[in-house]
């Protein structure tokens, strides 16, 4: 996990990854992604978290490749960092982010809707995470019918350390896991690889605890389909948002598990 991660510094606001393998699917999107999140993070101050990001796949990326990060200081608020961050592989853009980072300050603590009920980690069965490096999973019952579960929980299975960013960019890693579209009928179309994610970070939570992940399907229209998430941690704190919007075009498609 950790590994995914690492980034070498080519020179300032200049990164690229390190971890290469062969890989018969295109670059999975949450791993660009979380790599896009970790180099933007460490342009800003220790003491600011990243709290929203915007991501758009653009190109196919290829896993045996090393990419490129570069960060754009947009603006150092007294509270706010604004960045933005392509990945390039090949000398050409596979990916865009716009992340916004914060200075926690106090305020009321609010959560409106109760995270999904369902059994504890500890007595479900084992679910299979495709592409993803150190991670473990288990299925509950599921809301919806479909090939891919639309809610589970998942953790990393080695020790992270501390640094709130680090625990971010693994939420953002397997935030782009799966799709909330499964559950739609594949008689005419089906879901393909990821247009644009946004995701939000509400509380901290430890990605090597189980972390409950819950996908609705919302809508399908114009060749595209959308869908929202949620990610809590097990006492039912609302750790993180998300949405997502894939392409949703006639013809059965295979399942590929991320981009």
């Amino acid at each position: 996990m950790l590994d995914v991660l690492a980034l070498e510094e080519i020179d300032r606001d200049l990164y690229r990854s390190t971890l290469l393998f062969a890989d018969p699917f295109p670059l999975y999107g949450g791993q660009v992604a979380a790599q896009a999140l970790y180099a933007a993070g460490r342009t800003v101050g220790a003491d600011r978290l990243p709290h929203s990001l915007h991501g758009y796949f653009l190109r196919s990326g290829d896993a045996a490749r090393p990419t490129i990060f570069r960060v754009d200081r947009d603006r150092d608020g007294g509270s706010f960092s604004a960045r933005r961050v392509v990945a390039i592989q090949g000398g050409e853009v596979v990916f865009s982010m716009s992340a916004s980072f914060q200075v926690p300050g106090p305020g009321p603590d609010v959560q409106v809707q109760e995270t999904p009920r369902v059994d504890p980690p500890g007595e479900l069965p084992p679910l299979a995470l495709p592409r993803l490096f150190s991670m473990e999973s288990r299925r509950p019952s599921q809301p919806y019918e479909g090939r891919f579960p639309n809610r589970f929980w998942a953790r990393a299975t080695v020790p992270l350390p501390e640094e709130a960013l680090v625990h971010a960019c693994v939420l953002t890693y397997l935030s782009d896991i799966g799709t909330g579209l499964s559950a739609l009928p594949e008689n005419d179309a089906s879901p393909g690889p990821t247009l644009d994610h946004a995701l939000w970070f509400h509380r901290p939570a430890r990605l090597d605890d189980w972390v409950l992940m819950d996908m609705v399907p919302g809508t399908v229209s114009g060749g595209r389909g959308w869908y929202t998430g949620s990610i809590a941690t097990p006492s039912g704190v609302l750790a993180a948002s998300f949405t997502q919007e894939t392409l949703f075009r006639p013809g059965r498609n295979p399942f590929r598990p991320g981009r």
